[in-house]
This record gives structure tokens, C-alpha cells and sequence, in this order.
């Protein structure tokens, strides 16, 4: 799995679990219900539960013991989920996501990811303040 799949799988794992399925009513025959069960309506067929991301983000905060500022930092962000931040995992990251700068600026690079994280989840059906996708 790569590391913005692994972002991802940890931000929405954490969410609330979405409510079953729909399914359609038994069928009737001139007010006589049918024994035949209920089907469920392909999941395809309603559009993903939006993920609160800043709701999940801060409920991890708040339980860890380090200050973790994950609103600026693409570290600190990955800290929090209980990923590798080295240097090389965020180079990696970097490469994913296709950085367009040079890794070797890591401030740049580390602005960059950050943003581009976020920008992501948004578009992956997380709800992200507007403030953070500036």
C-alpha cells in the first residue's frame, strides 16, 4: 500500500461507521406480503458517506500525548496516524503525489505535501474546512 492509501485507510477507518445499506420493502401481493426477503441496494448505488476529517484528525489529538499540529504539519500529520515522518518516507510521498519542486528543500517539499494532502482527502470524500485547502 502506498503512503497517501495508508493516509487515507487511517483518517476514514477512524469515522463513524455508515448506517447499513437501504434495502426495498417486501414486495405484496393484494395486501398479502411476499416471503421473498428484502434486497439490498447495490452499494455503487448511493453515493460514499463524507468523512469529517478535521472531526477525526482532532479526536486523535486530543488522546495523544504529543502537541501535534496537524492543520500545518504534513510531520506532525503523520505522527498522529502512527506513520514513519522520516525524511525519506515523506520523500516517498513526495514522489506519489508528484512533487514538481526538489526534494532536497524539505520546507518546500513538507508545504507542499501538506497541502497536497489535504487537497486529496477532500477530493477522496473528506470534508475539510475551506481554511485548510487555501
Amino acid at each position: 500500500m502506498n503512503i497517501f492509501a495508508t493516509i487515507v485507510s487511517k483518517i476514514f477507518g477512524h469515522a463513524a461507521p455508515s448506517a447499513p445499506a437501504p434495502t426495498t420493502p417486501p414486495a405484496t401481493t393484494a395486501g398479502i406480503p411476499s416471503t421473498t426477503p428484502p434486497v439490498a441496494v447495490p452499494a455503487d448505488a448511493t453515493p460514499p458517506p463524507v468523512v469529517d476529517v478535521t472531526a477525526v484528525l482532532d479526536g486523535l489529538a486530543a488522546s495523544n500525548p504529543e502537541k501535534l499540529d496537524w492543520r500545518k504539519s504534513i510531520v506532525d500529520l503523520m505522527k498522529l496516524l502512527g506513520m514513519e515522518s522520516s525524511l525519506a518516507a515523506r520523500k516517498e510521498l513526495a514522489a506519489e503525489l508528484h512533487f514538481p519542486g526538489d526534494t532536497g528543500d524539505s520546507a518546500a517539499m513538507n508545504v507542499w505535501l501538506h497541502k497536497e494532502v489535504i487537497k486529496k482527502l477532500a477530493a477522496n470524500g473528506g470534508k475539510v474546512p475551506a481554511e485548510l485547502l487555501d
